[in-house]
């Protein structure tokens, strides 16, 4: 089921303009709490995002790869408490893929909208923007949004000769 899964999740950008639903929504939820953190630290915290103007404020976040989420009836804002963990940054990642895999799970579509490090402005960094929009603590970071919804586009899946097995070695570097 895991395999085919992954086989099939692709990054989608646009949605449809129907609402998730709240039983989905807390499973997404479900499924980020429940994501793997070094030690059980779990410094991950969640922002959920419905409010159409909120989402088209949050597109504006980074001058590309954000603007798709002014279009998507869901986002969810994943940051971290640095110390809480030196880790955070895993943490939060993998809190992030499994929203992802919970919504292909759940016939929604994603995509990861990467914030850490990422400028709003040539002097204001995506994550002031965010933290100022939704009032985050500063001692949070924001490590990304994941934009979900009902697909409005269809995407094959990436063909198992297309992998890059190449960059698998078994051994010793080389192999």
């Amino acid at each position: 089921m895991f395999l085919s899964l992954i086989q099939k999740r692709r990054s989608i950008r646009k949605y449809l303009e129907k609402p998730v639903e709240t039983e989905k929504i807390d499973q997404l939820i479900e499924a980020a709490l429940r994501s793997p953190s070094s030690r059980g630290f779990n410094p991950w915290e969640f922002i959920v995002v419905t409010d159409k103007s909120l989402l088209e404020k949050l597109s504006k976040a980074k001058p590309h790869g954000a603007s798709f989420l002014k279009n998507a009836p869901l986002g969810i804002v994943v940051c971290a408490d640095p110390e809480k963990c030196d880790v955070w940054v895993e943490d939060a990642s993998i809190a992030s893929i499994f929203i992802h895999l919970a919504a292909e799970s759940l016939g929604l579509g994603s995509c990861w909208i990467q914030i850490r490090k990422r400028m709003f402005d040539q002097k204001k960094t995506s994550q002031e923007y965010i933290r100022d929009l939704l009032n985050i603590p500063k001692k949070l970071i924001v490590e990304s949004i994941v934009a979900i919804g009902y697909s409005a586009e269809k995407k094959p899946p990436h063909r198992k000769e297309e992998l890059q097995y190449q960059k698998v070695h078994y051994g010793v570097y080389g192999n």
